[in-house]
């Protein structure tokens, strides 16, 4: 079979496609076909190599996407051959992402395509429970795009923020993956919703998915137009993911008692924090990493009936990883990236 491999750190000319022999489910596994898989921003820091984390390689990535079922290991029954399945992106010794009745990830999580193994290959075994059937009328290739930014965006403005309705939630990088999911998860929990971007194409897009007004990030005075948006309160809830590009601005319009809930870092680790700006006005700075696996039934039951909807920028063959890779890293893309592995 067909694999993507990142046999060493580095741009995206260092990503190969190799053979690898055909995988064969054990007990309780299943043997999937892989129909689409996503490109997120965790697939290039994996590849580029991340500080202070050491990523075992060669390393095939991919966190999430869809699949068919090929055939079934000794005692897999919760699923049958030829099903259409979604690929969850988290997995634990306890088969999920966050132990239950916690709010915080287990001590054993991890994440496909970076503690292990990823989808970027063509069949691949699994455990059944890491799989979840895949609704009547969703498309599998618009399926491949939605696990990981979904999950993601509903462990920060849920899990980690507790959103209540009727708070103002701003969305860093409205049109990306996470800030898609976020504006549109926020705007169905009763939220108003604004959201930054960087191009009036992708300002366009947030609007689209929910966001009252827009902003962008790349002009100075941003905060500014935030505050006077919110009548000089600010919001409630800032979605970042940015890092160091967006930061000082994000704290500047995070209102009294406000969260601001952080998963990423896209420009960068180190951001400063204005101590007595954060004591005085009683905020929170709250870092959250992937979410509950138990939303997926709700996120794609969403889905199914128009609720929630992935944002697709192209799809591509799985041999075009290397230019996936770089137009995710160019910022080119206007939503997600899937890769299909037949041509």
């Amino acid at each position: 079979m067909k694999a993507v491999h990142i046999p060493e750190h580095g741009p995206p000319s260092v990503l190969q496609l190799v053979d690898l022999p055909e995988p064969e489910p054990g007990p309780g596994e299943v043997l999937l076909r892989v129909i689409a898989v996503s490109v997120n921003h965790l697939d290039l820091w994996v590849r580029r190599g991340m500080p202070g984390v050491k990523v075992p390689l060669p390393r095939i990535p991919g966190c999430d996407g869809t699949a068919e079922v090929v055939a079934l290991g000794a005692g897999a029954s919760r699923v049958a051959v030829g099903q259409k399945v979604v690929l969850e992106p988290g997995y634990t010794g306890a088969g999920s992402v966050f132990r239950e009745g916690r709010d915080h990830l287990a001590d054993d999580y991890g994440i496909r395509g970076e503690h292990c193994d990823g989808f970027d290959r063509e069949l691949v075994c699994l455990p059944e429970r890491y799989v979840l059937p895949l609704l009547a009328g969703v498309d599998p290739v618009e399926g491949a795009a939605i696990p990981l930014v979904f999950l993601t965006a509903w462990g920060l403005l849920h899990t980690r923020a507790h959103l209540h309705p009727g708070e103002t939630v701003l969305v860093i990088g409205g049109a990306s993956g996470v800030g898609s999911a976020a504006i549109q998860l926020a705007r169905q929990a009763g939220a108003r919703v604004l959201a930054t971007a960087g191009s009036e194409a992708k300002r366009a897009l947030a609007r689209e998915l929910g966001a009252e007004e827009t902003f962008d990030h790349t002009d100075f005075d941003w905060p500014k137009a935030v505050k006077q948006a919110s009548e000089g309160r600010g919001a409630d809830v800032v979605v970042e993911h940015v890092g160091p590009a967006t930061w000082d601005g994000s704290l500047r319009v995070l209102a009294r008692n406000g969260r601001l809930v952080t998963c990423g870092a896209t420009t960068g680790p180190e951001v400063r924090v204005v101590l007595p700006h954060l004591f005085i006005k009683n905020q929170s700075i709250l870092g959250s990493t992937m979410g509950p696996k138990s939303c997926l039934p709700e996120v794609f039951a969403g889905v199914a009936d128009g609720r929630y909807r992935p944002v697709i920028d192209s799809v591509m063959p799985m041999s075009a990883v290397r230019a996936a890779h770089q137009r995710l890293e160019d910022r080119a893309a206007l939503g997600k990236i899937v890769l299909v592995p037949s041509e």
